[in-house]
């Protein structure tokens, strides 16, 4: 311990001497930290963190997988109420409904919350602590009460401390509070943000389309089960095959070829997980790279500091000290500056999952995206530190430990070889500008990728458009009000001064997700053109008239829609030009009829393509239908969006608009307030996130290899003053020892590129799936990356060789 405490008290020393070099090592390896220390932070979030609940080890999420489908499936009800009341392998068996909308009234404005509608047992297989009151209880499975967030407890409620046992209005009807969910309790889904909890007994009063939710075949509900104290996941899995069998036989309609598959409750969606973690995979070993570029530079100013102490060491060791020790004191050295990086790349990494956390996903249901630094990344970042200072200083360090003494003593360069032309410094230098090289070009192509999803054509309008949404259905308005009130507030709205159009709509065009259903017409046309391989998908929207000319989308062909009702019971639609191509081919049309979901519709119009669900997807058929005509048999589960037209400040039409609403209904809740071109911003998420992250970690990167290269050529025009001060003395001009030096920079870099552009290439094929009108080997990317880091290192090379082409030979020779 003595000793370990004299090494500790000697690198101190060390170090407060060299203030400069120390807050040089300590920001690039700071650098390199928090970028990897900001992306642990999205894996601890969506991969490594566990469900807020009690023993989450032991709580599974369970799904039904039919042969031959995609994993997963939701549950039936009767399936869920087998699965609880036969497996013997659980302790309890819960389900939910994952999303619940509804109003919430009472203090302050009506206010549009998201929950969750559960079977009575929730929260006791949950096993979470409750701030307040308690959860629901078996004789409550048809009552009308609720659980609030601690959220909304605090936001809605004011902490009241006596809120269980109180009414509150939901949807216009009384719920009376039994409990309030502990801090940070939003549910179990990894993230959706729950704001309240209430019995499945009366979901079909807040969630429309659910008449036939005692179907076998109707999948609505997530299904959660504890593990029983002893139970293995094998054994668990076992019985549940067995189970499937038997409810195949009881069931053979609907349960034939099903089967059970679970995971670990609060883990990733198994249809997104393998595209998460690979995204996740890329992020790191790209964070890795910029790491390994800060300890490669780190690494070459220690070599250069070692230089300096050449004659301390070589004394050292020709007065008996052993070469452990010194070898174990610089290593000591590294891994305390080391930990100062780790220090100031967590307070880096705080300040960047801040800005991370302010990403929004174009989604109309509340999402918690929030990254935080949690012990995790905390653990994760001090082995990292400790690693990194290892790996930077272990080299620097052994080659201190074994100089040619007699060099040392002499003066000259302590680590040279006889025969030896490429010296360690350069071989770091070489393999930062390769990896400089790949994070570049990953750089490269999602920022073209982000420049060539803004030039997508969207196919509708983006500026002047505000979008504000309302739920009438909530408040109890049956189909025929809830039309009668948005043709109201629409009329209304647009007779307002400054408003150029008003209309309705269930949803906005890139909001990742709405009604969709297969598509086929009632009377084939004979053309070999149109499609003949099933029904296509068709993605459903409801509008009224106007929309099209608000929205900028072009009318093609026939007309709009206009107010009459429906006659002899037939239903109008417009579609767009990819389902007139994709259902009839060449053939007109218009007056056709077509059928999907149960429901003929007669088509009288033609419009442009729009994107509908993402900026990366290919055209989709679209289908409009009449809002009047279609709230009655399919009520817009997110509610109706009030698309306002105007070339008036945004922030004001706002305020027109809630101020007509609440002139009709005071009680009604107003949200999602956007305008469209935020709306876009959103959409936005993927290419936006990665051309930032990318971009940061490309430009920490280059920064780094720019300094890196600047300093090795420096050191190497140091230890080479006399020679060039010879050359210049037997007649060399200032414009050739120039070329000398930059041929050797250049040299490097030439190499660096050779060995990184193969890596860049391999490393891009893992971005082919998110990048937007670009392929992965973009040749104007691996075009101009080269270039440009050919363009940067010449500016690093020239600094030192402006200076070298300035020495003045006799002030050299003098000095020699």
């Amino acid at each position: 311990m003595t000793i370990l405490q004299q090494d500790l008290a000697y690198t101190f020393r060390r170090i407060s001497r060299s203030p400069g070099f120390a807050i040089a090592v300590i920001v690039s390896i700071g650098l390199g930290i928090a970028a990897n220390a900001t992306i642990f932070s999205m894996v601890s979030r969506f991969v490594l963190r566990p469900a807020p609940v009690g023993d989450p080890s032991s709580l599974l999420t369970l799904h039904t997988l039919h042969d031959g489908d995609r994993c997963c499936n939701n549950f039936p009800e009767p399936l869920f109420k087998d699965v609880r009341d036969q497996a013997r392998s659980f302790s309890g068996v819960a389900a939910y409904n994952e999303l619940v909308p509804a109003s919430i009234g009472g203090n302050g404005e009506p206010e549009r919350v998201w929950g969750q509608a559960t079977s009575a047992n929730f929260f006791d297989v949950l096993q979470i602590p409750m701030t307040l009151g308690r959860g629901f209880v078996r004789e409550e499975e048809d009552r009308q009460v609720i659980v609030l967030s601690y959220r909304l407890w605090q936001q809605r409620f004011a902490s009241d401390p006596a809120i269980a046992g109180k009414p509150v209005t939901l949807s216009g009807r009384p719920y009376t509070v039994v409990g309030v969910a502990p801090v940070g309790f939003r549910g179990i889904d990894l993230i959706l943000d729950s704001e309240f909890w209430v019995p499945l007994g009366h979901v079909t009063d807040l969630v429309p389309n659910l008449s036939d939710r005692a179907l076998r075949n109707m999948h609505w509900l997530q299904v959660i089960a504890r593990l029983k104290p002893g139970v293995s996941r094998t054994q668990a899995a076992a019985e549940l095959d067995t189970l499937a069998r038997r409810l195949a036989v009881a069931y053979p309609a609907t349960d034939k070829g099903n089967n059970f598959r679970f995971e670990q409750a609060g883990s990733l969606p198994p249809r997104d997980k393998s595209s998460v973690l690979l995204f996740l995979t890329t992020l790191c070993v790209v964070v890795l790279l910029v790491l390994c570029i800060a300890c490669a530079n780190v690494a070459n100013l220690l070599l250069a500091q070692t230089v300096g102490r050449q004659r301390e060491m070589a004394v050292r060791l020709a007065l008996g000290a052993m070469r452990v020790r010194i070898l174990r004191q610089m290593i000591l050295e590294s891994v305390l500056l080391a930990l100062g990086g780790g220090v100031l790349g967590i307070v880096l990494s705080l300040w960047a999952t801040q800005a991370l956390s302010r990403f929004r996903l174009p989604a109309p249901v509340p999402l918690d995206l929030t990254l935080s630094v949690d012990w995790r990344v905390l653990a994760y970042t001090f082995a990292l530190s400790v690693g990194a200072g290892f790996l930077f200083g272990v080299i620097p360090a052994w080659a201190a430990s074994r100089p040619l003494l007699s060099n040392a003593l002499k003066g000259e360069d302590p680590f040279a070889r006889p025969g030896g032309r490429f010296p360690l410094r350069n071989v770091l230098i070489v393999i930062q500008i390769a990896m400089c090289v790949v994070l570049l070009s990953a750089t490269g192509l999602f920022l073209r990728s982000l420049q060539q999803a803004a030039s997508i054509d969207i196919g509708f309008r983006s500026s002047g458009i505000v979008s504000v949404s309302v739920d009438p259905r909530l408040n109890g308005y049956s189909p025929e009000r809830t039309v009668q009130f948005l043709n109201q507030i629409r009329e209304k709205i647009a007779s307002q001064p400054g408003v150029t159009s008003a209309v309705v709509t269930d949803t906005v065009p890139l909001t990742g997700g709405g009604r969709r259903d297969g598509f086929h017409a009632v009377v084939k046309p004979k053309s070999d053109s149109a499609d003949s391989q099933g029904a296509p998908i068709v993605e459903l929207y409801m509008i009224t008239p106007g929309y099209f000319e608000t929205m900028g989308i072009p009318r093609l062909a026939g007309r709009d829609f206009t107010n009459e009702a429906e006659t002899a019971g037939l239903r109008s639609a417009i579609v767009n030009q990819a389902f007139a191509q994709k259902i009839f081919g060449s053939e007109n049309p218009i007056g056709q009829s077509v059928s999907g979901g149960g429901i003929t519709y007669q088509i009288i119009g033609v419009v442009g393509n729009i994107k509908s669900r993402t900026l990366g997807e290919e055209t989709r058929p679209v289908l409009f239908r009449s809002l009047d005509q279609t709230v009655a048999y399919d009520p817009a589960f997110m509610g109706y969006c009030i698309l306002v037209r105007s070339e008036g400040n945004p922030a004001q039409i706002v305020n027109v608009v809630r101020s007509q609403i609440r002139a009709l209904d005071p009680g009604i809740a107003v949200y999602n307030i956007q305008t469209i071109q935020e709306h876009l911003r959103d959409a936005f998420f993927l290419p936006r996130l990665a051309a930032t992250l990318f971009g940061v970690f490309g430009a920490i990167g280059l920064i780094l290899a720019t300094v890196g290269l600047y300093g090795v050529i420096s050191y190497s025009v140091g230890r080479r003053t006399r020679e060039i001060g010879i050359r210049m003395a037997l007649g060399a001009q200032a414009a050739q020892v120039q070329q000398l030096i930059l041929r050797q920079g250049m040299l490097l870099a030439a190499i660096a590129v050779v060995i990184g552009l193969p890596a860049a290439f391999a490393l891009s094929k893992l971005f082919t799936s998110v990048l937007y009108g670009i392929r992965s080997n973009d040749p104007v990317t691996f075009t101009l990356v080269p270039l440009f880091l050919a363009m940067v290192a010449l500016f690093a090379c020239w600094l030192p060789a402006r200076r070298a082409a300035r020495v003045n030979p006799q002030i050299v020779l003098r000095c020699e």
